[in-house]
């Protein structure tokens, strides 16, 4: 049996089998009961978005895409194609594709890394062990080479687009981007990344430069930005981006994923979670993770809303030894600098929480028997 449907340390205490599923259909009530209205683009339009994801080195990727697909099934966002340009996990891809499966969505386009250059050398999500289980999961990408490589990817979705309607969105490292934007010409396009990028995409969504704005001036070395390779991409993208670039610093006192627990079993995003806080921090969905790449995806779709500023007057100055700095003052290009609103985490949480909870498959028999997926 995949560790995924068996009765673990997560589930429900205590709760009869026969009032199981009633439980949880009350919990999962009271969590879509936190979701306020969210509004789509002027005019009605989803945002359509590019999810370029670092899956594998933390599970808050798996939970970024799980409520990019609750606000697709909610008619906010169209999801045009995954991209995975961490190519050191080479299983990153085939979890990916898993989730979309999961969700209702197999025939997103998911594009990867053919190469190493870039990720976390170690596989902390066990992306190994889920992609291999396509009885489970019924994913046709296992390894990343499955996938379509990125940059060819990348530009097909492009110029399928309308012009300036494409949110390009990365929660993990930079490379996917910098690669689109450094291609050239070819049988898919006559126009550069750089043209292309410049006449499809609408801004780049990033998570990215986390503390870059301290009072004290200092240069921010993280994850995203700096580690595994990643520094000469983003200080690239910095430099030469030909849109409007928004950096996501919020998620490190926004805490996700106990909602997961109302979910069935056979959930993988619940599945990646339990087992990355399990086997990372020896904790439990209970402790629950940071939410810097739900934070982006939110953003993403629902801009500032109720819980995130904006900082537009500055600039980020990007050093490869360094790290990152946001200036205050005058724009040197469009960017803006997103962070939490102060006193507003708890709520945030409460809200991102509700959207992992929001889409229940499991079936419930007349009896009102839960029934193992």
């Amino acid at each position: 049996m995949h560790p995924a449907r068996r009765r673990t340390h997560d589930e429900v205490k205590g709760v009869p089998m026969m009032n199981k599923a009633t439980y949880l259909l009350i919990l999962s009530a009271v969590f879509s009961c936190l979701l306020p209205n969210a509004h789509p683009t002027a005019g009605g339009e989803p945002v359509r978005i590019i999810f370029d994801t670092d899956m594998g080195s933390d599970c808050d990727d798996a939970g970024a895409l799980a409520i990019l697909h609750v606000y697709a099934d909610r008619g906010l966002a169209e999801i045009l194609g995954c991209i995975y340009s961490s190519g050191k996990v080479p299983y990153g891809a085939g979890v990916v594709e898993a989730i979309n499966i999961y969700y209702g969505r197999p025939n997103i386009p998911v594009g990867a890394a053919h190469d190493d250059k870039v990720g976390d050398p170690v596989d902390k999500m066990g992306t190994e062990k889920l992609a291999k289980d396509t009885a489970a999961f019924g994913n046709r990408i296992v390894h990343n080479r499955d996938a379509e490589e990125m940059t060819a990817l990348n530009r097909k979705l492009l110029v399928r687009q309308e012009d300036s309607s494409v949110v390009y969105l990365t929660v993990g490292h930079t490379k996917g981007f910098h690669d689109l934007l450094v291609s050239k010409p070819d049988h898919i396009s006559p126009l550069s990344g750089h043209g292309l990028v410049r006449k499809k995409v609408k801004r780049w969504v990033a998570m990215g430069a986390l503390g870059a704005d301290n009072k004290e001036g200092h240069y921010r070395k993280e994850w995203n930005f700096h580690f595994n390779g990643s520094a000469p991409y983003t200080k690239y993208l910095v430099t030469n981006c030909p849109v409007p670039i928004v950096y996501i610093a919020a998620g490190t006192e926004v805490f996700t994923g106990r909602s997961l627990k109302t979910t069935e079993p056979g959930n993988i995003v619940r599945t990646v979670y339990r087992d990355w806080l399990w086997n990372v921090e020896k904790k439990t969905l209970d402790d629950q993770r940071p939410s810097w790449d739900l934070i982006a995806v939110y953003y993403a779709v629902e801009g500032l809303g109720e819980y995130l500023v904006g900082q537009e007057d500055g600039w980020l100055e990007f050093d490869v030894d360094k790290g990152a700095r946001w200036i205050p003052g005058e724009r040197k290009n469009p960017q803006t600098f997103v962070s939490l609103k102060p006193g507003t985490n708890k709520d945030l949480a409460d809200y991102l929480n509700a959207l992992l909870a929001a889409h229940i498959v499991t079936p419930i028999d007349p009896k009102g028997v839960f029934k193992e997926m």
